[in-house]
């Protein structure tokens, strides 16, 4: 498979009252062709600012930094002009946002930006087809409604239906089945998967929810505070997690063969303040293992496998010795 999208030392930071916000800190991943990869972590870990950046919607006092690299197709996107980023949005990649009552636009945008159709007549077609294909079986009425009037479950379909009316090779699912009861987020992620393979294209889905990922997802990026500190398929990273942080946030997805009365885990503690992060793993106040060396240097990098890499001083052979690491 090739790679669609590659993201190379990705930096964004944004201009605050009491100093810069690094929000996203040097990332690096891929998506092939056709994948679905699942961007996960805690609310603030920097999520859906990677979605916005692969969309140049980053706007001030946001600033993409100069060293990062976006390649979609073997174009740097992250160099684009405003006009080459409106004619690469909707018809390369889309974005489905966290909130569809307030996120929704009028229905034909897309069609209207993009020029796929000429006719009135053919838009409001095409409009009907997109809307019945994610399963919308009334959708001529649906056109007369206002968002207010639509159930949940059917303005995230229509907001699914506008991400895909001018077929893009990447759709971006921003947390897509935010506030829909469990059945709901299951028949819209399998509408996902539905249209992932009738359109052919990829899927990027950022959650905070591991326990919707195992069935939908490919790929798995854990993100915490802005950085990557683990990456692997789906079943490398939910039988064989590395990354304390990546455990933790397994242990706290509600389990079936656990004892009823078991108590779920939590994570103790916050993420790092952003504006000042720690100059050593950004995850070492909250982790049981943290030894001396976390606090003080970055881990680096390491291969699990050809598919799975992390970063965490636990991995460095001094410490499995039970030495303790120095730089």
């Amino acid at each position: 498979m090739n790679n669609l999208l590659e993201m190379k030392h990705v930096a964004v930071n944004f201009a605050a009252y009491g100093g810069t916000v690094q929000a996203v800190r040097d990332i690096s991943f891929s998506i092939e062709e056709g994948q679905t990869v699942a961007l996960v972590g805690e609310s603030g870990c920097g999520k859906s600012i990677t979605a916005k950046t692969i969309m140049g919607l980053v706007k001030k006092p946001g600033k993409v930094m100069e060293r990062s690299q976006i390649i979609f197709e073997g174009t740097d996107i992250a160099k684009y002009s405003s006009k080459e980023w409106k004619k690469f949005r909707g018809k390369e990649c889309s974005m489905i946002f966290q909130d569809a009552l307030v996120s929704l636009n009028p229905t034909m945008e897309s069609l209207d930006n993009h020029a796929v159709t000429t006719s009135k007549e053919e838009k409001k077609k095409k409009v009907i087809d997109m809307l019945k294909l994610t399963g919308i079986a009334d959708a001529e009425k649906c056109l007369e409604k206002y968002p207010h009037e639509l159930s949940g479950g059917m303005r995230q379909r229509i907001m699914i239906a506008i991400a895909l009316i001018s077929h893009p090779k990447l759709l971006i699912a921003d947390e897509p089945t935010t506030s829909l009861d469990v059945t709901i987020q299951a028949q819209i992620l399998a509408e996902m998967k539905a249209l992932q393979k009738k359109l052919n294209m990829a899927i990027l889905l950022i959650t905070h929810d591991l326990g919707i990922v195992a069935d939908v997802a490919d790929k798995i990026v854990v993100m915490y505070a802005g950085k990557i500190v683990e990456e692997g398929m789906v079943r490398e990273i939910f039988y064989h997690p590395v990354h304390p942080y990546t455990k933790a946030l397994l242990n706290s997805v509600p389990r079936l063969d656990r004892d009823g009365k078991e108590m779920l885990c939590t994570i103790e503690g916050n993420i790092p303040d952003m504006t000042n992060p720690p100059k050593g793993c950004a995850f070492c106040e909250r982790c049981p293992h943290a030894m001396n060396i976390c606090a003080q240097y970055m881990p680096e990098e390491k291969t699990v496998s050809s598919s799975h890499r992390a970063s965490c001083w636990m991995m460095d052979e001094r410490a499995a010795k039970g030495g303790v690491a120095h730089a």
